[in-house]
């Protein structure tokens, strides 16, 4: 067996990022060979994902990024086991390139379309590069969702990474903040649909056979119980049915989101809230 020298051990150390020991004994097994210990250290990937193949990945962070112009808009949820890893650089690392590489790419409809692809700025794969992570760090990791969404796009993520919108919406993209305050807005206020014509029309015929009836029992013309309906609807669509445009916005609540966004020749045309697991 060739001898293995703590020179050896130190520069697959600083090429791969993993363990002293772990590095030597990749060494051992390759008869000193550099090249074929780090073959030896990625095929010790699969073995770790199994070995903790049942773990909980409660833990990570979501990923955004835009386009200057505001013309796209991606996002990327990675979970992991612990929240420490999630607030680490090498984690961060390969979110940023992910993203990076979702918007600026030609586009992944799934996570395993995504990883096939080059990573950013370096080398081999995003897939190379999510194993090569794991291995460092020596947890479980789920790429659990990927989107991009044309814009105008504006985006918000909270301070913990764990909650994250892409505002989509008509118009001119030249006022990127109301964007990004409406992003926010959908943070906070989780609304369900976007506009009134996405709520179940099975759910909103019921709803105003309901107020017809109610009404009705109070005898007033049927010109003037048209007028209570429609005006009880708009509160439905606003506190039941969370329709983003109805929502007094939330930071000018004298003003809808819809008026907000008519202001700037905006119009809300769909958005994408994550919740870290959710």
């Amino acid at each position: 067996m060739a001898e293995i020298t703590a020179a050896a051990v130190k520069a697959l150390r600083e090429r791969t990022g993993l363990p002293m020991m772990q590095c030597k004994q990749a060494l051992q097994e390759a008869n000193g060979d550099p090249d074929q210990a780090v073959e030896v250290l990625k095929s010790q990937v699969g073995k770790l994902l199994e070995k903790r193949g049942e773990n909980a990945t409660e833990e990570g962070r979501i990923f955004v990024a835009l386009k200057e112009d505001g013309s796209e808009g991606a996002m990327v949820e990675i979970q992991c086991e612990s929240a420490p890893v999630a607030g680490g650089e090498d984690f961060k690392a390969l979110g940023d390139a992910m993203v990076k590489q979702l918007l600026e790419g030609p586009g992944a409809s799934t996570p395993e379309e995504l990883l096939a692809q080059p990573a950013p700025g370096g080398s081999g794969t995003l897939q190379e590069l999510f194993e090569d992570t794991i291995n460092k760090i020596r947890e479980k990791f789920v790429v659990a969702r990927v989107v991009r969404m044309e814009g105008p796009v504006g985006s918000y993520i909270h301070h913990d990474g764990k909650t994250a919108v892409l505002f989509q919406a008509e118009g001119d993209a030249g006022d990127g903040e109301v964007l990004r305050d409406v992003a926010m807005h959908i943070a906070a206020m989780k609304p369900t649909v976007t506009n009134v014509e996405d709520v179940d029309p099975a759910v909103v015929k019921a709803e105003r056979d309901r107020l017809v009836e109610e009404a009705k029992a109070t005898g007033k013309p049927d010109n003037i119980i048209d007028k209570i309906v429609d005006g009880r609807m708009k509160v439905f669509y606003r506190d039941e049915a969370g329709v983003l445009v109805e929502q007094p916005f939330a930071k000018e609540e004298s003003k809808s989101v819809s008026q907000i966004l008519a202001e700037k020749g905006l119009k809300a045309k769909g958005f994408t809230l994550w919740v870290l697991g959710n």
